[in-house]
This record gives structure tokens, sequence and C-alpha cells, in this order.
């Protein structure tokens, strides 16, 4: 079989197959040389090849908006929010698997060492996290990230995205190697309310913006994606995942549960950029769309909260754990919450809340000591140093 030249494509200079045998220029809208009969094909398709290429007109950075921009969602540079870019490079020098920690000592721990209050513990945080992280999954996947049209901010909601089912695949790896009793774990946000009211809050503001006819054009629509959006960078990620590692944590700081630990102390790292992250978009969301949040909205917001954060702080420490109370967790709770509401320049919900938990941003830090015969070393960065 014969195969003219204006059928090949030159893999190294494809636009080379726009120029026909006869000498068109399809991509040259002022060449004038006629075609042939053999080229009725691209003379039908020159008209819209024209128009095309005359509305292609460069992209003005300046055009590029959080949300609602009408410039091109698939053109990354130049930045207009280069802050965004390094939060993607920042999340890409930290890599690491739940299969990189030695599981072996928690197996003993649990089954040996833990009392029955400090098994309770375990259970029921690995319970609430397993579902929360697939909830914040969908939260950026599904809600946020299709809303945004800058693709700097999009590229690291997609790592977000990415890191969320990283941490829920870490829940089921530690509840697997223990051998607990998947269904009954994965069920307990079902039939224990202390755990559902949480989930069911956090779903109520999730619904609110993934109605089909939502449409960010609109004020009342607009505020209701910001509020939602507060509500998970400054609640969920910025103060519940935080708060929530805390009971893993005091184990850790006793010596028990250490391969759970260092995993959270591994999440932890990756919820602290989420929350930064969030709360920046809203901060740049309210300067670029004019708004101000509804200081009764963001007063309710943390009052209820507080009160879901109360009651599951109540049934996880019904019986207080050797360094570690249900007070101790409600009044961290409260500090934290008054951090994230800093960060926004927001008058603080909780006046006066103290610092329970002095260790508790030491903890966090992942350790760079380690037993070279214990551990793989892992300081949760690859090929770059990372600064906290």
């Amino acid at each position: 079989m014969k195969i003219s030249t204006s059928q090949l494509v030159a893999w190294d200079d494809p636009l080379s197959s726009a120029i026909t045998s006869n000498g068109r220029n399809y991509l040259d809208p002022l060449s004038e040389q006629a075609p042939t009969e053999s080229s009725e094909r691209e003379k039908s398709l020159l008209p819209l090849e024209q128009q095309a290429h005359e509305q292609l007109a460069p992209i003005n950075v300046q055009d590029k908006r959080v949300v609602n921009a009408a410039t091109d969602i698939n053109q990354l540079a130049p930045f207009k929010y280069p802050w965004a870019w390094e939060f993607f490079l920042n999340a890409n020098k930290n890599h690491w698997t739940p299969l990189d920690i030695n599981m072996a000592q928690d197996v003993n721990d649990y089954h040996h060492k833990l009392t029955t209050e400090e098994r309770h513990v375990y259970e029921n945080v690995l319970a609430y996290l397993t579902t929360s992280d697939i909830l914040a999954m969908r939260n950026i996947g599904l809600a946020v990230m299709e809303k945004m049209t800058a693709p700097e901010l999009q590229i690291y909601q997609a790592r977000q995205v990415y890191e969320e089912a990283l941490h829920t695949w870490t829940y089921q790896h530690c509840i697997e190697t223990l051998g607990l009793d998947q269904s009954e774990i994965y069920n307990r946000y079902r039939v224990i309310p202390e755990i559902h009211g949480k989930i069911t809050m956090a779903n109520q503001r999730l619904s609110s913006v993934l109605r089909p006819d939502i449409d960010l054009h609109n004020r009342d629509d607009l505020e209701q994606f910001v509020h939602s959006y507060l509500f998970f960078a400054a609640v969920f990620e910025g103060c519940w995942f935080y708060n929530g590692f805390s009971p893993i944590f005091a184990l850790q700081r006793r010596g028990l549960m250490k391969g759970t630990g260092e995993q959270l102390q591994y999440i932890m790292r990756d919820e602290v950029m989420h929350c930064a992250f969030g709360l920046r978009v809203v901060r740049q969301l309210l300067s670029e769309e004019s708004l101000s949040l509804d200081p009764t909205r963001v007063n309710d917001m943390w009052e209820e909260a507080e009160a879901a954060e109360q009651a599951y702080a109540r049934f996880l420490l019904s019986e207080p754990i050797l360094g570690y109370s249900a007070e101790d967790h409600i009044g961290q709770f409260r500090f934290i919450a008054n951090r994230r509401a800093k960060q926004l320049h927001l008058a603080e919900p909780f006046p006066g809340a103290e610092n329970r938990l002095p260790w508790l941003d030491e903890q966090a830090s992942m350790r760079k000591e380690k037993n070279f015969f214990e551990t793989r070393v892992t300081e949760y960065q690859a090929g770059a140093a990372l600064s906290w």
C-alpha cells in the first residue's frame, strides 16, 4: 500500500503534518494557494480552523481567578498564585506509604500491653479516622477542585486527593495488621452516635455545595461555598484531624503503639499543609470576590464543632488513660481553634483557652533518630530538604 506524504506525521515536528502535499499550510490562514480537488475535505474544514486560530489570544495572568475565571483552565503558567505551586512542590518532597513502618511491636502492644480503656481509645480513633479521610477526599475531589479555575490550585488539590486516599490506606493497614474486625470497625461511625455526629455535620456541609444547581456566580451560592470550604480547612482538617491524633500520640510517647504513632506523624504533616492551603484559598477568595465571612455563621460553626468534639471526647475517654483525658482533648480543641481563627484574622472563638498538651507539637514532628536495625530510615522527604 502506497502512503502519500500528506498522510505522514513527523513525530519530532507534528505541526508539519498541517502542511499537505500541495504545499498549503492550514496553520497559516493567510496562505492563498488554492487547494486541489484532492483536498476538498481540508477545504471544508478550513473556515473552522481559521476561526479557531483567530480566537486563540494569549492569556493575561491577571485574568486568572480562584473561581469564576474565563481564562483557559489548561494553561498552567504564568502563575498568578505561585504560593499554590510551592505547596505542590513541597508536598512532592514528602513520600511515604504505610508499608514503610514496622508494625510488629504494635501487634504485641495491642494484644498484650494495652488496657481495656486504651484499646477502646485506639479502636475508636481509627473508626472515626477511616470515615473522615474518605469524606475529606470526596470534599476536595468533588466539591472543591472542580470549581477551581486556576490550574496551579487544582494541581495541589490533586495531590491532596491522593494523600487522603493514602491516609485511608494507612488506617486500613493498621486495622488489618492488628487483626481487628474490619466490618465492625468501619461501621462504628454508623452506630456510635458520638462518631456519627461529627460525620453527619461534615456531610451536611459537603452536601450543601455538591448540589447540581450550585452557581458560584450567584452571591448566595458563593458564600455557601466559602463557608463550607472554611469548615473543612479550619475545623475538619485544622482541628478535628490535628486533635484526633492526640490520643494515639499519648500512647506513643509512653512507648506504646509506636508504629501507629509514626504513621500518624506522617499524616499530621500532610494535614497541616492541607489546612494551611485551605485557609490561604479562603483568604484569597474573600479578597478577590470582595466577600466578608458572616460572624454569626462562623460563631455557629465553632460552637457546633466544639459540641460535637465534646461528645466525642467524653465517649472516647469516658475513662481517662494515663496522661490523657477528655478534658485535655476538649481543651486542646479550643486552643487549636483559636490558632486557626488567628490565621484567618478572626476573633478567637474560645478566649483564654490554654495549651493543654504542650508536648503535642514536638510529638507531632518526625524524629530523625532511627535504629537502623529496627526500622527503615524515613525522614518524610525525598530528594530535597524539607523545613517546617
